[in-house]
């Protein structure tokens, strides 16, 4: 265990994306960026993941106006952090390195210092790229290793199998496979490596050991990001510090729980009974708390949960004796690895800060909570929600079938989709994949990146009409059209590159934005045009009106005049010149 524990605040990015839908708006994030330049985080994940997407989509706001207004905040105290996924960016599809290296260039430029880099697949392959131009401009390289678990199949599912000829795979996603990626991911260059958990699902013993074992294999720090979702989180963030994690990720309390990271608060409580340093200005974390409380009274049409958190001030308030006894328990059956009781005292910990409760339904079918509330939308949309549990038997053989993706966006909503198309089509009476999403093609074909099992040559053929997989091809990329807007004076679109790159990245969304910014880019040009003329009508008025009589008259008769400033009324036509 470390005597000190670096803390990455993730309440700007992942806290509102977990918890109010990237809804925080330009005018709230300034609002309280002064009390985290204040409290001395290590870092600040404040970009990247949903919101560039969002800010554009619901809010009308500039993602790179965004970024740019949090650096001169925050400057040098904190290193502010993004979220990309490799390859792909922000998209399900891969980008050629033209977009990756101007996308990194880009927003390291405008303030990032360490870029988190994830891949769906886990293919360090996809991560490669991102990693050479992000050092290449000065940035740090946050490499993640994406936790997911096995597919659980039923004992009859084997069965089946069995007599079918085939046999279901034993353990893909085994402790090794992880620590292997991390060296893996070491030899490419990475500065830190993350245990991403962002589905919430790894328990606190495996946590614990993970960390343990990468630790003694690799030489760079270890960063755990995990989420409160199935009840997991904060026993394993416990069990990742006292095995040795060097980077913490947490939330403010009141962006904190529920499907969103654990409370720093409750943390650091921890890390006070373990004789850690967080070196994290706990003053400054009270002023944020109570202002994010009132913004997330204001972020309340967004907020699924409504439910506070225990107001909590943790330079003063005392814990009730009962309570202070839990986070002793707490510690000493971590370092015992007595996983089921210590999650029960973990749990009873976060229900006296009045957090959400574990969302069983999440913890039972292991999958992440977005990936099961949209595929229970799907259902809804045509009426067949009575349909759920018939897909949650289905995904462990769709994915499978796709050569065993981990359930991260954007491969979970690739299965999910995947899964309810197959259940729809078996209530109408089709066989399973006669309906086919685009993106399961594209990921069973191979242009996702390499899958951690082999697809079966004979179901790619069936998917995708060929049994050889095919990987990315960049010179199949067709950069978007940046259209002449020859109704608003023949200006372009995107009039510079990172108007370009949103161009790229969010084709739909940053076209209607950048249509709306050069609208009133128009208008406030013209605007700019009729001024001027005023202000030069104003000053040659006052010129004629400075003149003697004769001078006046001088002028008029040479011409020097034609338009009687005795007259003027303040109004431009277009016949008046200048």
């Amino acid at each position: 265990m470390n005597k000190t524990l670096k803390i990455r605040d993730v309440t700007l990015r992942d806290g509102q994306q977990s918890l109010f839908a990237t809804r925080m708006t330009q005018e709230q994030i300034d609002s309280v960026l002064p009390y985290f330049k204040e409290a001395n985080f290590y870092a600040m994940e404040v970009w990247g993941g949903a919101v560039p997407d969002s800010v554009m989509r619901y809010l009308n706001e500039d993602p790179w106006e965004r970024l740019e207004k949090i650096n001169k905040v925050i400057g040098d105290t904190s290193k502010l952090t993004a979220l990309s996924r490799g390859r792909n960016l922000f998209g399900y599809n891969p980008y050629p390195d033209r977009v990756i290296e101007g996308f990194n260039r880009n927003a390291i430029k405008s303030g990032i210092d360490i870029m988190r880099i994830f891949d769906a697949l886990n293919d360090t392959n996809n991560i490669k790229s991102t990693i050479k131009y992000v050092k290449e401009n000065g940035g740090i390289a946050d490499c993640t290793v994406c936790y997911t678990v096995d597919p659980k199949f039923k004992k009859r599912d084997r069965v089946r199998a069995f007599l079918q000829g085939k046999r279901l795979p034993g353990k893909v996603f085994t402790i090794e496979y992880f620590v292997k990626k991390a060296m893996e991911l070491e030899k490419l260059g990475a500065d830190i490596v993350t245990i991403k958990d962002m589905a919430g699902l790894i328990p606190p013993v495996k946590s614990g050991i993970i960390i343990d074992l990468m630790k003694q294999e690799i030489n760079i720090p270890v960063n755990f990001h995990t989420h409160s979702t199935p009840g997991y989180g904060l026993a394993s963030v416990l069990t990742a510090i006292i095995n040795g994690a060097d980077i913490i990720d947490t939330s403010i309390m009141n962006f904190a729980g529920g499907p969103a990271a654990p409370a720093f608060e409750i943390i650091q409580l921890f890390c006070n009974k373990l004789g850690i340093k967080t070196d994290v200005n706990l003053e400054a974390i009270v002023k944020i708390n109570t202002a994010l409380k009132d913004i997330r009274k204001e972020l309340e049409p967004f907020d699924t949960y409504k439910i506070f958190p225990r107001d909590f001030d943790i330079t003063k308030d005392k814990l009730p004796p009962e309570v202070d006894e839990l986070f002793d328990q707490a510690i000493d059956l971590a370092y015992r690895r007595k996983e089921k009781a210590l999650l029960e005292t973990t749990q009873k910990i976060e229900a006296y800060f009045n957090f959400p409760p574990p969302a069983e339904n999440v913890r039972k079918a292991e999958i992440p909570g977005g990936m099961y509330s949209n595929m229970l939308a799907q259902l809804k949309q045509q009426k067949m929600e009575n349909l759920l549990q018939r897909v949650l038997d289905i995904i462990p053989s769709v994915r499978l079938d796709a050569g065993c993706p981990p359930l991260v966006t954007p491969t979970s909503q690739i299965v999910g989709v995947q899964a309810v198309n197959c259940i729809v089509d078996e209530n109408n009476g089709r066989p399973f994949y006669t309906t086919k999403s685009t993106q399961f093609v594209n990921l069973v074909k191979g242009i996702y990146g390499k899958t951690p099992l082999p697809v079966d040559p004979e179901f790619r053929k069936k998917i995708a009409g060929h049994k050889k997989e095919k990987p990315y091809n960049p010179n199949s990329y067709e950069k978007p059209e940046n259209p002449i807007l020859d109704e608003l004076g023949g200006m372009r679109l995107a009039q510079n590159e990172k108007e370009e790159l949103l161009l790229e990245l969010f084709p739909a969304v940053a076209t209607n934005f950048l249509q709306n910014r050069a609208e009133n880019r128009y208008i406030e040009q013209i605007n700019a045009i009729e001024e001027e003329k005023r202000r030069k009508y104003q000053e040659e008025k006052e010129k004629y009106e400075s003149l003697s009589d004769e001078e006046k008259k001088e002028r008029l008769l040479k011409g020097l005049y034609n338009y009687q400033w005795s007259t003027f009324d303040g109004e431009v036509s277009d016949d008046d010149d200048d």
